[in-house]
C-alpha cells in the first residue's frame, strides 16, 4: 500500500470529498458547493487526490469532472482485510472471556 493513498486522506475535506464521489462524478464547483469550500481550495485539494491516483479527471467541454479510481480502493481493501482478520480474531476472544466472565459470575450466585 502506497504512504501516498493514507497521507491524501488524512484530511478531512478530502474525505468528504471521497464519500461525495462515491455517489458519481461532480465537478470542482460541485464538489465546493456541497463541501462550502471556495473553489480554489476544493481545487488544491482535489489536485492531491489526483496525485495520489485515487481519483481522476475528464475534460467535458470547459468543466473537469472528478470520479473515484477503483483500482486503489481495491488496493487498500485487500490490504485492511489481513487487519480485519486479527482484528475479528481479537473481538472473538474478547467475546468468549466476557461470556466466560458472566457464566463464572452466575455459578457463584
Amino acid at each position: 500500500m502506497d504512504i501516498t493513498t493514507f497521507s491524501a486522506l488524512t484530511d478531512p475535506n478530502r474525505l468528504r470529498m471521497i464519500e461525495l464521489l462515491r455517489q458519481g462524478p461532480l465537478t470542482v464547483g460541485e464538489i465546493a458547493e456541497r463541501l462550502q469550500l471556495r473553489q480554489p481550495q476544493a481545487s488544491k485539494h482535489l489536485r492531491v487526490l489526483l496525485e495520489a491516483g485515487l481519483v481522476e479527471v475528464e475534460a467535458v467541454a470547459n468543466r473537469r469532472h472528478y470520479r473515484l479510481r477503483r483500482e486503489p480502493f481495491q488496493a487498500l481493501d485487500t490490504w485492511l482485510e489481513a487487519y480485519r482478520n486479527i482484528w475479528s480474531e481479537r473481538f472473538d476472544n474478547l467475546d468468549h472471556y466476557l461470556q466466560q466472565l458472566q457464566r463464572d459470575e452466575h455459578q457463584q450466585d
